[in-house]
């Protein structure tokens, strides 16, 4: 009997202060968030994803939705562009297609509306372009006169396709009010672009939402009022489009490059709605795949991150290292860690592997995607750096050849005077000259494996390098040593 009444008061006491510890934990606040999707005619629209950042939901036949979201962790509602529709476009930038959810009010009305296609799309371009990464409007201007007038120029090329462009982070270099002047620069390009965040895009002031303590200050605030969500999804012909944030910031410029368990979890469902062999397009800032290891940590989770893209054809497209690297991480995984558009932060006109300023346009066929690397104020064909034997401090005898967009596909060619000598380009690893000329001569432990070197005979007047990329387009280069 006394053991029974023993373990009874064990048992209440065990009751009680289980009940004084819920006490002590936050109570999850709820918000009902719902809302009717329609076209511009007011039909309503069906089958649409609508997400909060969290949770998932798609409208029914009347166009409606109904999320219940936590505003600790949801800023936005938001939904994925249907391939048969797009987002209404001001100034260069998607609008309509995400709202802030209130977070003082229990419930949130949020109505969106889709402009629906003529006609389905099959080819379209899509540019990416890394890190802009202005701290003033000097540096801004030069974004302004090199990479948007190079880039006005290409529009010009493509003018018979749709076009989309995504800044893959550090639209600025942590300085905030640049926005505004950022947003006025590409205002009148004629494309729809699209932002990654990226680790000097947040507020220094303050943790990621996922780290912060007080959930109405957090680090990605501002680059939300002027681009919307961090992670989120488009539709664009048979190519499903994806943005996600790989910075966890720490506050006053600390960060981890990761995933959180929480974004793979919102990866999972947004995929949940795409069908398995489609070719995704997936937009991060810092890499996951790196072999280099120099200008950034890979994001960390990243096996994870494959895991669930296994069952997709997948271009992984980032910046973040001022480097070129492209990583064929398995079958259906090819990671672009493509040059930055300001080089080395605009200290001249290349980034610390020797690639040049610029930007990577990507030809979208039906599923089937090609991509150009297109240097800032070069011709399109201007795909490798040739140095002279006697202009590579390291290699005072060889020819030495940069090719920034190589990969094992490519094939390289060596002529002299007219006779082909196969097999005898050989890569090594290596600083690039041109950026050690940029840092005065000085060397920085930079090195990259996308060089390649050839001695050539003391007889030879004129060599002939053709580079030959994986789609078979050949670049030529003669260079005259007499």
């Amino acid at each position: 009997m006394k053991s029974i009444r023993f373990l009874s008061l064990l048992l209440l006491l065990n009751l009680f202060a289980a009940g004084g510890y819920a006490a002590d934990q936050p109570v999850k606040k709820e918000i009902v968030v719902s809302g009717v999707v329609t076209d511009t005619q007011k039909q309503p629209v069906a089958g649409v994803v609508v997400t909060d950042g969290v949770n998932f939901t798609q409208t029914d036949d009347k166009g409606r939705y109904q999320l219940v979201s936590d505003p600790a962790q949801s800023k936005f509602v938001y939904f994925s562009v249907p391939a048969d529709y797009k987002t209404n476009v001001e100034n260069a930038l998607p609008v309509g297609y995400y709202a802030r959810i209130d977070a003082k009010k229990k419930k949130n009305r949020c109505d969106f509306s889709l402009v629906k296609r003529e006609q389905p799309v099959h080819d379209f371009t899509f540019i990416a372009i890394s890190d802009p990464q202005a701290k003033n409007e000097e540096q801004l201007d030069r974004f302004a006169s090199e990479t948007v007038v190079d880039l006005k120029e290409t529009l010009k090329q493509l003018s018979s396709q749709e076009v989309y462009g995504m800044v893959l982070g550090d639209i600025v270099w942590d300085v905030m009010p640049l926005y505004d002047s950022y947003k006025k620069v590409i205002s009148d390009l004629d494309l729809t672009m699209y932002h990654v965040i990226g680790n000097h895009d947040f507020d220094q002031q303050y943790t990621a939402l996922s780290l912060a303590t007080n959930k109405e200050e957090y680090g990605e605030s501002v680059f939300g009022d002027h681009f919307g969500p961090t992670d989120y999804s488009l539709n664009v012909g048979k190519v499903h489009i994806i943005s996600m944030k790989d910075i966890d910031y720490k506050g006053k410029k600390k960060y981890t490059e990761q995933f959180t368990p929480e974004q793979l979890e919102w990866l999972k469902k947004d995929l949940s709605y795409v069908k398995p062999g489609t070719t995704v397009l997936l937009n991060l800032h810092a890499p996951t795949a790196n072999s280099t290891g120099r200008g950034g940590a890979n994001a960390r989770n990243a096996e994870q991150l494959f895991e669930i893209l296994k069952d997709y054809k997948t271009h992984i497209f980032v910046g973040h290292t001022h480097f070129y690297e492209n990583r064929i991480v398995t079958p259906v995984i090819y990671e672009h860690n493509i040059g930055a558009a300001c080089g080395a932060w605009w200290a001249g006109y290349v980034n610390r592997c020797g690639a040049p300023n610029g930007y990577l346009v990507v030809n979208v066929t039906g599923d089937d995607i090609s991509w150009q690397y297109k240097a800032t104020g070069r011709p399109f064909d201007y795909q490798f750096r040739v140095y002279k034997p006697g202009e590579f401090q390291s290699q005072p005898k060889y020819l030495v050849v940069n090719v920034w967009d190589y990969d094992p596909a490519w094939k390289l060619s060596y002529y002299e005077d007219g006779i082909e000598k196969p097999g005898v380009m050989e890569a090594f690893d290596d600083e690039d000259q041109d950026y050690i000329t940029m840092k005065e001569g000085k060397a920085t432990g930079y090195h990259t494996s996308h060089l390649f070197r050839v001695r050539p005979t003391d007889k030879a007047k004129s060599v002939k390098i053709v580079a030959t990329n994986r789609f078979g387009q050949s670049f030529t280069q003669t260079v005259d040593l007499k």
